[in-house]
């Protein structure tokens, strides 16, 4: 059940990353993860893409990459681009990096969906061997503050889609 609405203020949460720098361009380094807290986002408009899997089809061929094309424009609406998984802080990297996203789009790993859970918006994939991993959600915040929340209703991309996320900025 959703536990997130338009209004509410986000929970805390702290979430690991490998930021981009150009020495991980090679493939070969794999760059020390860092927390990174909500507190970050105070003052700030923030887009937050949530999907279940890095490298998993939809994820990855569907939903994020038209997040990158559009990216200037989202840019032009919003502080910073997130993309929140279930995995780790290396897997996350690593898929950030095969999808070019630099410092553009910057991947979280919320290991075991805490905060997704906390949200109301986190699934138990166990049956595929996943474990509990975030819906597929977008999140528009505004001084921690959430303007938007939509969770896709089946398995295609459609209100968390770019197109979506930019209707609502």
């Amino acid at each position: 059940m959703v536990n997130i609405k338009v209004g509410d203020t986000v929970p805390d949460g702290v979430f690991k990353t490998v930021l981009w720098a150009p020495e991980l361009d090679d493939g070969i380094a794999c760059g020390i993860p860092i927390e990174l807290k909500t507190e970050a986002w105070k003052g700030k408009k923030v887009v937050i893409i949530a999907v279940p899997g890095a490298f998993t089809p939809t994820c990855h061929v569907n939903h994020l990459p038209p997040f990158l094309e559009k990216y200037e424009e989202l840019k032009k609406k919003a502080n910073e681009i997130y993309v929140i998984s279930g995995n780790d802080a290396f897997v996350m990297s690593g898929w950030a990096r095969s999808q070019g996203f630099k410092d553009k789009i910057i991947a979280l790993s919320d290991i075991n969906s805490r905060w997704s859970e906390e949200l109301g918006l986190s699934q138990d994939l166990s049956a595929m061997g996943m474990g509990k991993r975030p819906l597929r959600y977008a999140l528009i915040l505004d001084d921690l503050k959430v303007v938007s929340v939509e969770v896709e209703p089946g398995r295609e991309v459609t209100v968390t889609g770019v197109d979506a996320v930019l209707s609502k900025l």
